[in-house]
């Protein structure tokens, strides 16, 4: 098996970079269905160009690289021992490389293992079968569309469609309020997979099986291929559109299996998975461990450019900032706005939010910008390069923002998916801004980023670690201001009121 491990390497960093033909092809979809100077056609182009930098650069599309998940078919007699051994070795060399985030996390000490191993990680899914060849299939699920799965037990209410019954009709219920309820913070559009029956730990495992088909293919059961082509409609009737920004395309993709259940139990478990949507796989020589075959992908075809533009089309309306900002700054910025920030920033996810509620900040951030971001880094040397960087989920820092914001003097929280009632109190009476960026468009963002100027608190590991940035014409739009508005509470109800107009349809 000479040529396995970096056979198993080349297949992490094309599925950490580069995007499969089929979910290019509904990407270009909705760019070119998108009504033309939009905040969702603006985000759209956004995604559009990162995704060429993405292949261009072999650099994460996304630098939230998720949970590497592998399902891998044998044939008899090969060792499932050995091959587990070398997964693991490939997914830490990979990580070494800057082509995985190190996110493996010990869920009892806290503590980043700094190479993506650890219990349980990555997820190894081995069945054996009557092939000559070693079948590999990977899935890199970032945790923002992760924490938008959903499963529901039927019968059960549901916001603005009510009775969801034990039918197929209640099941269509269940994934169009899947597709709602992820708004923004999913990184939409997205897509589906659902797995209707069995229990409820493996109907989520067979849900995210459903996402190794590709999104041009039919169900090969009518009832089924009815479901997601009604739901494909329907769902990008309720207009949640790209980033939760309202528009045309909501999701790209549906696919539904179902699976015998307990009489007493009927679960209905979705999958749902972001625009970045990274999912390849190889066919290996059982002796070798070589590429014989690469699936959803031809090596050899170009790769056609999904950009127009270099990204976010500027129109010069656009407001120009220098952090670090004052009330003044951030009190003329309205919903809407499109900013271009320049100066210092610094990164704060999960780890450091928590830290800032007990002990003071390692930096002064009275009036500073605070980038939920966790990137990719690699160190040189003393210097430290960003590699990918593009925001994280900021609903995730609801219980801490008001008051990080009012206990320090933040004035512009950067993030995605936007925040809640809370945060946006503290807006008002603070004079501070939320502004979202593109979820997904690591690459894109990281070349905002000029220079490193010093890490803190990197006891927490990469991902949570507070960067001290320097960046240059950062681009995001206010979408909740120092007024009290917010373009996400907007959205929600609009798309809920038309999410209720098809309860009935």
């Amino acid at each position: 098996m000479q040529f396995l491990h970096e056979s198993l390497v080349e297949l992490i960093t094309e599925t950490s970079t580069n995007l499969p033909p089929d979910v290019r092809a509904a990407m270009g979809v909705a760019i070119a269905s998108e009504t033309p100077g939009t905040q969702a056609s603006q985000a759209l182009s956004v995604i559009a160009a990162n995704i060429d930098m993405a292949a261009d650069e072999s650099g994460p599309i996304c630098q939230d690289t998720g949970m590497p998940t592998f399902f891998v078919h044998t044939p008899v007699g090969v060792n499932q021992i050995a091959l587990r051994k070398a997964i693991r070795g490939a997914v830490a060399d990979a990580t070494k490389r800057g082509k995985l985030r190190p996110n493996s996390v010990d869920s009892l000490s806290g503590k980043n293992t700094g190479d993506n191993l650890g219990a349980e990680t990555p997820v190894i899914h081995f069945e054996q079968w009557e092939n000559d060849e070693i079948d590999v299939k990977l899935i890199l699920k970032g945790g923002g569309c992760e924490n938008k799965n959903i499963q529901y037990s039927l019968p059960c209410e549901l916001d603005h469609l009510g009775r969801a019954d034990r039918t197929l009709a209640g099941v269509r219920k269940c994934i169009l309020h899947a597709v709602w309820q992820a708004q923004g913070q999913g990184c939409a559009p997205g897509a589906v997979g659902v797995c209707i029956g069995s229990d409820r730990a493996h109907g989520y495992d067979l849900a995210k099986e459903q996402l190794l088909r590709t999104l041009d293919d039919v169900n090969p059961v009518p009832e089924l291929a009815t479901l997601e082509a009604g739901i494909m409609d329907e769902a990008n009737r309720i207009g949640v559109g790209a980033m939760g920004f309202g528009g045309k395309t909501s999701l790209i993709g549906c696919k539904v299996t179902a699976a015998n259940r307990l009489p007493a139990s009927y679960f209905v478990s979705v999958a749902y998975d972001c625009w970045a949507f990274r999912r390849l796989g190889v066919q290996l020589d059982a002796s070798t461990g070589a590429i014989t075959k690469w699936l959803y992908r031809d090596p050899d075809r170009v790769v056609e450019k999904m950009a127009v533009s270099e990204g976010f089309p500027l129109s010069g309306r656009e407001v120009a900032l220098r952090a670090p900002l004052s009330e003044g700054d951030v009190r003329a910025l309205k919903v809407g706005d499109v900013v271009l920030i320049s100066g210092e920033v610094y990164t704060g996810r999960d780890a450091v939010h928590a830290h800032l509620m007990k002990h003071a900040p390692p930096v002064d951030l009275h009036g500073a910008v605070l980038y939920h971001c966790g990137p990719v880094m690699l160190k040189n040397g003393d210097q430290w390069s960003v590699k990918a960087a593009g925001p994280t989920t900021s609903s995730r820092e609801e219980p801490y923002q008001a008051d990080i914001i009012r206990n320090y003097g933040v004035r512009a929280v950067i993030g995605k998916g936007g925040m809640g009632k809370k945060t946006l109190a503290a807006l008002k009476d603070c004079g501070a801004v939320y502004l979202n960026a593109i979820g997904g468009a690591a690459q894109y963002y990281a070349r905002s980023i000029e220079q490193v100027l010093g890490v803190h608190l990197m006891e927490f590991g990469i991902p949570e670690a507070m960067w001290h940035l320097r960046v240059k014409d950062f681009v995001a739009i206010v979408t909740m201001d120092a007024h009290g508005n917010s373009l996400h509470a907007e959205i929600e109800k609009e798309t809920g009121e038309r999410l209720a107009a098809l309860q009935n349809a």
